[in-house]
């Protein structure tokens, strides 16, 4: 079966982003996304907001008119309990909302980006050793759309003991930007990091986008405030951090957030999951559904 024609819009679309100064228009939106909004404006314009992409506020920690600006809401918590984990301790869980865009295995080192279209293991993790831990092994992407909860949390138990930051481009990760820029979520600025449980390892990369040049972690003060809060991690130095001793990560504990929507690679060795049979491409997912199991 083909790929359905890419319509003449997605295609004048991308051409003029691949023009447009990523870097500095991310930056600019991030700019204006961090100005303290007066309490009296934060009803109409966030509430605005919510309604125009579609986000359920009654799940949010707090009411729209506590966060003082688009950026606060945009990393909005849930409210405790909201998104329940499955029973048995070794289940896989998502680590975000979102929408699964494909899965399956990593043959030859390569992954599905869109219908018959593929790119490469090493190129995403940016480092050949840690990239031979998952030859063979599987895959499974999830798109996060500007409406969905925008923190990461971890898929199972375990420690983090691995970690990269990769800079890159900042293209859109929507489906058109997937279906027309090759090895789109390998030129991304991406945020890595390694889980080791008992019985098995996964990589989960925050991949970045046009508009979401901020991905932050909770694992690693560099890439985070010295308060916790979530902020750019620009500042710190890319390249790998190996944690010794590791820290510790509990299912469904939070990782890393993104500051307005993107994409979440996760990575498993060979033979450690077996997908859920109900899992699909345009499924929608919530932080802590179950994906697959040993």
């Amino acid at each position: 079966m083909k790929a359905e024609p890419i319509p003449f819009r997605w295609r004048a679309m991308m051409a003029l982003i691949r023009r447009m100064p990523q870097l500095y228009t991310s930056r600019v939106i991030g700019f204006l996304t961090d100005r303290h909004l007066p309490p009296i404006l934060r009803k109409p314009v966030l509430g605005g907001f919510a309604s125009l992409v579609g986000i359920d506020l009654k799940e949010a920690e707090k009411s729209v008119s506590d966060y003082s600006s688009l950026n606060a809401f945009f990393v909005r918590k849930l409210k405790p309990g909201i998104r329940p984990l499955p029973e048995l301790d070794d289940v896989f869980v998502s680590p975000v909302d979102g929408t699964v865009a494909e899965f399956g295995t990593i043959k030859n080192g390569q992954m599905i980006q869109a219908k018959d279209i593929y790119y490469n293991l090493n190129g995403l993790i940016n480092d050949e050793e840690e990239a031979r831990r998952y030859l063979n092994g599987s895959f499974l992407t999830i798109y996060l759309s500007p409406k969905d909860y925008h923190r990461i949390h971890a898929p199972l138990s375990g420690e983090i003991d691995w970690a990269s930051y990769i800079p890159g481009k900042l293209f859109p990760v929507n489906q058109p930007a997937v279906r027309l820029i090759p090895d789109l979520f390998a030129r991304n600025e991406r945020l890595v990091c390694s889980i080791k449980s008992r019985n098995a390892r996964v990589a989960v990369v925050a991949v970045g986008a046009l508009n979401v040049g901020r991905i932050s972690s909770q694992f690693d003060p560099d890439w985070n405030g010295s308060n916790g809060s979530v902020t750019n991690h620009r500042k710190a130095k890319p390249g790998v951090r190996r944690y010794d001793p590791a820290i510790s990560a509990n299912r469904g504990e939070e990782i890393m957030a993104f500051h307005l929507g993107s994409t979440v690679v996760m990575l498993f060795e060979p033979n450690s999951i077996t997908f859920d049979k109900a899992l699909h491409p345009g499924m929608k997912i919530k932080l802590g559904m179950s994906i697959g199991s040993p």
